[in-house]
Formats: structure tokens, sequence, C-alpha cells
């Protein structure tokens, strides 16, 4: 029997009295069964789906400290600070601490006093350190962001090429490499580089459900459609913006600032004074916008951003997957928005050729931004092109991106691209978008006059079309390979040989609609509850978790995430014991807050007993319609304690039966009333203990609810 189904398991157990889960996610135990063996795995899971559980149990349960090699100095503040909330001996060893400071850490280390030490690849290396590892028991190694290895990769760091030191020095210790964004030949290279060839590969797919993709052209007003897009969708919530150059950036985070909205620029112009407090300012407080470019995001643990938006285009989906990603880690929904436009292209192309790297190297980038344009232009699902892209498939179209919601008007480009291309021709293939433009719709500026190309056979045949529906017209052809850009000149237009068959008539080209929608998501509550009780009860616990957040100087969600604050508004505990059994509250954060909390549920989280709420409702809705309890909490995207509590308590009220909700032959039935009967106090741990943990909770509890009926 795998060690996450065992109730004897060392990592169950570790699970639920640390980390207040009761059961883990899919490939989570497999993978920590396999490293607590001392097996080395590779792990490929999407970000927010519980990576860092899959080594800091391990850590816990094996004898000795884990080290942890991770990319940048704020992931290891960010992760030693969330694991000291849990009781957990964990440190860091990097540049931002002081001489004294880090002579304390390696003491600490040297003594065992640790469980995880987070050190960062170049410090990893050294051959002090090298030399203070071999000298001590070393649980084992997990490498973060394993994709850093790879040299195509988009945060690449030399020294993580390095890390198949780790295999030739300390060849007995199991290592994990874990990574969120790996396409198959970049999975490839981290076995290589990390000599994993004998490791388990756990691939845990990449898509991410919770998050809505919606992507559209530039229309010239791009900041505008961000602004409303905040203030409709997500005002007050946290997000983060990405843009391409350091002067939008601030230009951007100026300009949303003057419109009311809380946004800091980030980039690496800007003092690391300057982008550390932006950064603390971002994760500890709530509904902060960060304007940044790629230099930010990397390793921010934020599970409650609400958008992410790319004024620019990515460089690749690698990037833009990444990217996005990092909203909604806790798996609530969450909004993904992207504005790009023709000079977004030509702007990417020129830094590609610009750059000092191989022809090799180069060659692989275009291949990675022709792949993101293709993404762009799509007119079918978003989310199966992405998945594909990695290796993924998805079976249908997802119903949660722009192209699902609303699918994209096409059109019979092929007249409009003979224009375009032989305008091109024409011209001598050496003049920018703009100019060609001008020339189709028959401008009467002087620069036309000056080169005689008023007397083109092109000039003025393209006037049915607007300027921005033959921008996007270039784009296309741009994207589609039937055009290219001179970048070494002043971004001029030439021909291709893949042009050659449209102009010849041979093939026809459709291509997606020009659209003037702002947006293709519905507007979201800036609360999950419809009720106005339920929305200050919400509101108070949150005002709780800042306050004791500010006091400790640690971001929000150390203390609870937002997911956990949902589940104590549905279920509404009124003990400690109760309290203990919502998912995200371990035995330490139960002791440091529970009465904390129990105090804020007293005053404003009193439910009315003799009403069944509207969430309630729709669970014993679904029940009748003969779903089972767990494919409810993930069409509804609960926990399934949470579920389970809405059909406890619809039983108590007879709104249900027993025998709706959970399917156990009278020998399980009769084994769990007896446990119940004989448990003075009517606590559930006993009862739970003492059948062997076979029944979950919630199955306990609702045959609680039903012996409750059947005494009055």
């Amino acid at each position: 029997m795998n060690q996450d189904t065992s109730i004897d398991s060392p990592a169950l157990h570790t699970l639920r009295t640390v980390f207040g889960y009761e059961a883990f996610r899919p490939m989570q135990g497999e993978i920590v069964d396999q490293v607590i063996a001392g097996n080395d795995a590779l792990v490929l899971m999407p970000t927010g789906g519980g990576k860092s559980l899959c080594f800091q149990i391990p850590a816990l349960v094996r004898e000795g400290v884990a080290i942890v090699i991770s990319p940048l100095i704020a992931l290891m503040q960010d992760q030693v600070a969330a694991l000291h909330q849990y009781g957990i001996k964990a440190a860091f060893l990097n540049s931002s601490l002081k001489a004294q400071q880090a002579a304390e850490v390696e003491r600490q280390f040297s003594n065992g006093e640790l469980d995880l030490l987070y050190v960062a690849p170049e410090r990893l290396m050294m051959s002090r350190t090298l030399n203070m590892l071999e000298q001590s028991n070393i649980s084992l190694f997990a490498i973060d962001e394993a994709h850093c290895v790879s040299q195509w990769g988009h945060d690449f760091r030399p020294e993580y090429i390095k890390l198949s030191i780790l295999h030739e020095r300390f060849p007995t210790i199991p290592r994990i490499a874990l990574t969120a964004t790996a396409d198959e030949a970049t999975q490839r290279e981290i076995i290589e580089r990390l000599a994993l060839q004998d490791a388990k590969i756990y691939n845990n797919g990449f898509d991410r459900p919770n998050i809505q993709y919606r992507i559209s052209e530039n229309s010239g007003n791009a900041r505008e459609q961000l602004y409303r897009f905040i203030r409709n969708e997500h005002d007050g919530e946290a997000g983060i913006v990405y843009c391409l150059s350091r002067k939008k950036v601030d230009d951007t985070a100026a300009w949303l600032s003057r419109k009311g909205l809380r946004a800091l620029p980030y980039h690496a112009g800007h003092s690391n004074d300057v982008r550390q407090q932006h950064q603390e300012r971002f994760l500890r407080e709530e509904g902060i916008i960060i304007v940044a470019t790629i230099a930010f995001g990397m390793g921010i643990d934020k599970p409650d951003v609400r958008f992410v938006a790319h004024l620019n285009l990515p460089k690749s989906i690698e990037a833009y997957y990444q990217e996005t990603g990092r909203a909604g880690r806790d798996g609530q929904p969450s909004n993904t928005w992207m504005s790009y436009g023709l000079q977004d292209v030509i702007t990417l192309r020129q830094m590609q050729e610009g750059s000092d790297a191989n022809e090799t190297f180069k060659r692989n980038e275009r291949h990675k931004l022709d792949s993101m344009l293709g993404l762009c232009e799509l007119t079918t699902c978003r989310r199966q092109a992405l998945l594909r892209y990695f290796g993924d498939t998805l079976d249908a179209p997802c119903g949660n991106c722009d192209n699902c919601l609303s699918p994209p008007e096409t059109w019979d480009a092929t007249v409009a691209a003979q224009k375009a291309l032989s305008c091109v021709h024409r011209t001598g293939q050496r003049f920018g978008v703009n100019y060609l433009i001008d020339v189709l719709r028959g401008s009467d500026a002087d620069r036309i006059k000056q080169f005689g190309h008023e007397k083109l056979s092109t000039y003025g045949i393209g006037k049915d079309h607007s300027a921005i529906e033959w921008r996007t017209l270039y784009r296309q052809l741009i994207s589609r390979g039937l055009l290219a850009v001179d970048l070494e000149g002043h971004g001029g237009m030439h021909l291709t040989d893949a042009s050659r068959p449209v102009l010849r008539g041979e093939k026809k080209l459709h291509l997606r609609k020009v659209t003037k929608k702002l947006s293709s998501g519905k507007q979201r509550s800036k609360t999950p509850f419809g009720k106005a009780a339920d929305t200050k009860f919400w509101d108070a616990l949150r005002d709780k978790r800042k306050q004791l957040a500010t006091e400790q100087g640690i971001a929000a969600y150390m203390i609870f995430h937002d997911a956990t604050l949902m589940e104590m508004v549905d279920r509404r505990p009124q003990t400690l014991e109760q309290l203990g059994h919502i998912s995200g509250i371990g035995s330490k954060k139960l002791e440091a807050y529970g009465n904390e909390f129990l105090a804020v549920i007293a005053e404003y989280g009193e439910a009315d007993s003799d009403e069944v709420n509207d969430t309630t409702a729709e669970t014993i809705k679904l029940v009748c319609g003969g779903m089972k309890p767990l494919d409810i909490a993930h069409k509804r995207d609960l926990t399934l304690n949470t579920v389970y509590a809405h059909l406890s308590k619809a039983i108590e009220q007879a709104e249900i039966e027993l025998g709706d909700v959970v399917d156990l032959d009278e020998a399980s039935l009769k084994a769990i009333r007896f446990a119940i009967e004989q448990n003075d106090d009517g606590k559930l741990k006993p009862v739970f203990d003492a059948l062997g943990g076979e029944f979950d909770y919630g199955i306990l509890r609702c045959v609680k609810s039903d012996m409750r009926i059947e005494r009055q």
C-alpha cells in the first residue's frame, strides 16, 4: 500500500498534523513515497499544484537536513517564513545575510538543528559549502525551478548546469528536481544535465483549469482596456502587469496610479532597495498591482494573485505560461489578459537578432516567438494549444478561454492579403507597415509623391479597410511567415517564399477578424458570497488575518490562504477541534491562531440553523441528481470537507437522507455507529482513530447527523 493511503504513514501524518490537509493531491503521495524511500524523482507539476510539499514532507520524515537549491533570494525568504508558521525549522544561506547571521545558520545546520536549508546554486557550488555538506547528515536534495538547467531556458542560470556534482559527490542521497515549465526538449535536457536517468518521472500535466486565458490585438487603446479590465473584474485585488521595456513599466505604473489604482513599478533599472520595498508591499499588502518587466515573478509564492496582464507579447510560450501561472496559485478563479501588436513582433525580433548568442540559439528563439504568435492568432481553444505545446492533451475545448467563450469570426482574407503582399513587392520590399498602409489607403503624404508611389497599381486599392485592419493583416501575414521584417534595417517588409502561392491565387487564406470587444469574461463579484452577512463575516476574517500578519511582519497568506477562510465562512466551526478539520490548519497554526479566529466566528459567523443557504442548496441539488461528493467538490471548486459539511447539515435538517450521500454496506455502517456511540465527548477524531482511518471525517460527520435525526 502507498504511504499516502495508509493511516500509519509518517508522510500522511505529517501532511495532516503539520500542514492541515486531509489527503494528498494527485501524484503528491507517490512522489513523497519515492523520495522518502531514497529514490530520485523528476516532477513536472503546474504552478499551484503543490510541488513544495513533495520535498518538504520527505524533509520532515527522513533523517537529516534537506538542501533546497532555489534560484532567487525572494523565493527562499518567502518559503522559509511560511515554513516557520508551520513550526518547521528552516533557514536560508544567501547574500542577503550578514556574516554573523550566515555563521549562525551554518552552526544550526552543522548541529542538525534544521529540517530544511535553502541555498542559491552559486552558494552551493562554493568549495566551502560542499565541504560543509559532506560533513553533515543530508536527507535529500531538492532542485527547484529545474528548467533553469536548460541552455534554452528563459531564466538561464549557468550554475544550474553544474548541479550534476550532487550525483557525483553525494551518490546515495535522493534528489528531486521540480519545474512547472518544461517542454519535452527541456525535460530531456534536465535529465541529461542533472544525471537523472534513473529518476522516476512524474508528469501531473500542465493544465491550470482555474485560469481563464484572454488574448486580443492592440487596437490603439490597450492601456485603457487594461484599466477597465482591472476596475470591472479585479478592483481591489492583487495582480501583475508585464511590459516589454522599463520605460513602459514606469509610464504604465504612474498612469494606473493616477487613475486611482495601487500600482508599483519593478524592473532591473531600479535600485535593490526600491525593488525590495515594492516586492515586500506586493507580498504583504492586499490589492497591490505590480507593473514589471520579466525581472519580476519567478519564485514569488503569493497565492492570491487574481490576474496577470501583458501589455506586450511575451517572447515564448514558456515565458507566457510561467508568467500567467503566477495567477491563482490558491486554485481560485483567476484571469489572464493580453494585448499585443505588430510593433511587439518587430521589437522582439530585433532583440533576438541583436543579441550576442550563436545562430543555433537565435534560430531556437525565433521558433519560440513564432509559436507564441501562433497561439495569439489561433481561432480555436487556446488551452488545448497551450497544453499541446508542452506535450499535454485536453480532449475537449476548455470553455474557459476567450475563443471558447466568444468564438472569433474568421474571413476570407485572400484578396486583401494579395493586395498587401503586392504593395510590398511594388514598393521595392524596403518600407515599413505604416508606409505600406498609407499607399494602400491612398494617402497624399509628400513622402509617397517623393518616391512616385502614387502611380503604382496598388495605390489607393485598400480604402475598403481601415488602417487598424490593415495593420492587423500585416501582423498576421508576418506571424504566418508570408512576410519577413528587415531587422537590420528600419523594419522594412520583404516577401518570403511562402507568400507566392497566395499571390498567385493557389492558396486561400482565412484569418481572424479584428474584434472590438473589450472583455470576454464575466464580471466577478469581489467576494465569493451571495449574502451580505457572509460578506461581512468574510471581511472580518480577512481583517483578523491582516492584523496578525502585520504584527509579525509577514504576508497575510502565510497565516491562512483565502481558501481556508472561505471554508470557515462555509462551515462556521465552533470549537478548536472543528476548526482543526478545516484544510490548511495544522496543529501549530491551530495553537497559534485558533482562538483568535473562533472569536471572530462567534461575533460574525453565527449561522441561521433554520435556513439552508444558497451554496448548501446547490450541493444538495447535485447530490440528489446522483453526483458523488468528490465530483461535486471538483465541479464546484470546493474542498471535499466543505461538501460533506453541506451534506451533513442537510441530513440533520432532513433535507436529504444518509443513503443519498454515502454508499456503505451494513457492516461498515454498524461499525461507524458503534464507534460514535462509544465516544462520550462527541469528538470525531477518536472515532476516526478507532476505525483505523478507514472512513473520511466527512462520512463520519454525515453518519453522526443521521443518528441525531433518529434520536429525535
